[in-house]
């Protein structure tokens, strides 16, 4: 006699797979300052940015073979840790600076759509996915990251020990975990409290955000930060009031992609430094990576294994008095 099996109609989801572009192409992730700087410095973030987005495209079709590889361009705006201005006064400024250096932006997102989107907690069911890397040695007596805020990618320099008959243990030096001859050690944090709210970082939302262009963001198997087409009326005058992620061009290549390629002023290293650490230590949802490595198989394309492999960046000098120096 057979026994009856009864699951819950809710624990069983069935992960959406999402289209894929060969590329997507960031043109752009500014705050506040920039925006404050006037067009000008937009003027002359687009010109420079134009030259590497060029050298982009041309890289995507040598690796891929292809004379028109699927590339989309996207831009993100903060309007997380500061709200400037509205989006009827910034975005139409910014398309038209766009625009002037020959570019198009196929999607803008909002920075605050990478905490929350349409109802759903994105930044908290990534932190809920983080996996650390023990170091060599390590006891479990450090408190986890949802705990602390804070991670790591190796061994924190311990605390100071006072021996039983009262010898002070020396110093010892932080350890990164996967060292090549000498450790980068670095400590990232993922949030802090702000007015009894939670107030994620930079590097963390970054982090959201590569997910999202890499088509590996799941929220009960249906892809999250989904583009909303924008039908040409004016923006809103309230940034609330604007979709997280909008797609501009009606003709554009698929939001998410294989690999992403971000181009941003040097001042951005070391949040993209940590970018790839949040990355590293990431547990993405199974599903979604089996359905990117079976779609790039069929395509006869190389995806590398690690996620954060499949972020490139381009860092350009930023302007010192308003004149771009020589080239670094």
């Amino acid at each position: 006699m057979s026994e009856a099996v009864f699951r819950e109609a809710t624990a069983e989801f069935r992960t959406q797979s999402v289209p894929l572009s060969h590329l997507s192409l960031e043109l752009g992730h500014l705050y506040m300052e920039d925006f404050e700087a006037g067009p000008q410095r937009l003027r002359e973030h687009f010109a420079e940015v134009r030259v590497w987005a060029d050298a982009a495209r041309a890289s995507v079709a040598r690796r891929t073979g292809l004379k028109r590889p699927r590339i989309s361009t996207c831009f993100l705006i903060d309007d997380y840790f500061t709200r400037f201005s509205t989006p009827a006064e910034l975005i139409p400024l910014v398309l038209k600076e766009a625009e002037r250096a020959g570019l198009v932006i196929d999607y803008l997102a909002r920075e605050s759509g990478c905490a929350v989107a349409d109802r759903i907690e994105i930044a908290e069911s990534v932190l809920h996915r983080l996996v650390e890397s023990p170091p060599p040695g390590s006891h479990g007596g450090r408190p986890t990251v949802g705990q602390t805020g804070w991670l790591a990618n190796g061994q924190r320099t311990p605390l100071t020990k006072r021996a039983a008959l009262g010898e002070v243990t020396g110093w010892q030096p932080p350890q990164e975990t996967a060292a090549r001859n000498h450790s980068v050690f670095m400590d990232v944090e993922l949030w802090s409290e702000q007015d009894g709210r939670r107030l994620w970082s930079c590097p963390f939302l970054a982090a959201v955000w590569q997910l999202a262009r890499l088509g590996l963001l799941r929220h009960l198997g249906e892809p999250v930060l989904v583009p909303r087409p924008w039908n040409g009326e004016d923006f809103p005058q309230d940034w609330d009031r604007l979709p997280p992620l909008l797609q501009l061009n009606p003709q554009a290549a698929a939001f998410s992609a294989y690999r992403t390629c971000t181009l941003m002023p040097n001042r951005f290293l070391a949040v993209e430094d940590a970018v790839r650490l949040i990355l590293d230590q990431t547990q993405v949802t199974p599903v979604a990576l089996q359905q990117v490595a079976e779609r790039s198989a069929r395509e006869g394309l190389a995806v590398p294994e690690a996620v954060a492999q499949r972020a490139t960046y381009v860092f350009y000098e930023e302007p010192v008095d308003g004149r771009l120096g020589k080239g670094t």
